[in-house]
């Protein structure tokens, strides 16, 4: 079987379940050594039981994305051991609950804003300096179609993902020069726990899986994969350019 990705360094957030998951096992199986970093301990731990039996290794990371010191205690351990830092894939994210503007509560608000906007500052800010020292550096954001639809009660997930979406390609801006490649994927609709639980009435089983999602995350991590500052929409099987209004 064929290993792109042997030797390499992969940091995944996010990896305890779903996507993120999905697209720590590919990589795993691809031939990357993961850093799997999620809250879940138990979630953790079934992830390095299915890459070990997949011939993989892992790093698990047991990790609360609010806990920003914790993202920069990370990043020198990352550097003592490898020297740099090949592939990173953002997948931590909270969804929130549905409910007006009115009634969020300031608490829900500011959740969802660290963990889908300000964690993925602070993990670009942390990991810079080793994504440059890759020779080809690959860093992947799951956003969502919601970040450029206004819907009305879905506010706290849909600014933040638009300025996740702002924020990565302005970080692909900032390292069109160097080595390292930047950009977004939408999944869509997928067959994950946190769609269940926002979608009660969808029937999982008209979407798509995480594993199906997550093989072509993988081809963005590619070295081989040059694009920068764009976005995969997956429902759509293709790769978007970002324009301006009319």
């Amino acid at each position: 079987m064929s290993k792109p990705l042997a030797d390499r360094v992969a940091l995944v957030t996010g990896a305890s379940r779903g996507i993120g998951y999905a697209a720590a096992l590919a990589l795993a199986r691809a031939g990357a050594h993961v850093i799997a970093v999620a809250r879940t301990v138990g979630g953790l731990e079934e992830l390095d039981d299915a890459i070990r039996a997949a011939g993989g290794s892992a790093t698990l990371t047991p990790l609360d994305m609010r806990d920003y010191q914790g993202i920069y205690r990370l990043t020198p351990a990352l550097n003592e051991r490898y020297g740099r830092l090949d592939v990173l894939v953002g997948d931590a994210a909270l969804a929130g609950v549905p409910s007006p503007l009115d009634h969020i509560e300031p608490k829900a608000w500011d959740d969802t804003m660290a963990v889908n906007v300000t964690a993925n500052w602070h993990l670009i800010r942390a990991t810079d300096p080793l994504l440059k020292r890759s020779d080809a550096g690959r860093v992947v954001f799951v956003t969502s179609g919601i970040a450029s639809l206004a819907y009305a009660y879905w506010a706290p997930y849909s600014v933040s993902k638009a300025a996740l979406d702002v924020l990565a390609r302005t970080y692909a801006a900032e390292t069109s020069s160097t080595a390292v490649r930047v950009n977004l994927f939408n999944p869509g609709p997928t067959r994950t726990r946190m769609r269940a639980m926002v979608m009660p009435g969808e029937d999982p089983m008209t979407l798509p899986t995480p594993e199906q999602v997550a093989a072509k995350i993988l081809d963005l991590c590619l070295p081989s994969f040059s694009e920068t500052g764009k976005i995969y929409d997956f429902p759509g099987s293709q790769l978007q350019e970002f324009r301006r209004p009319a």
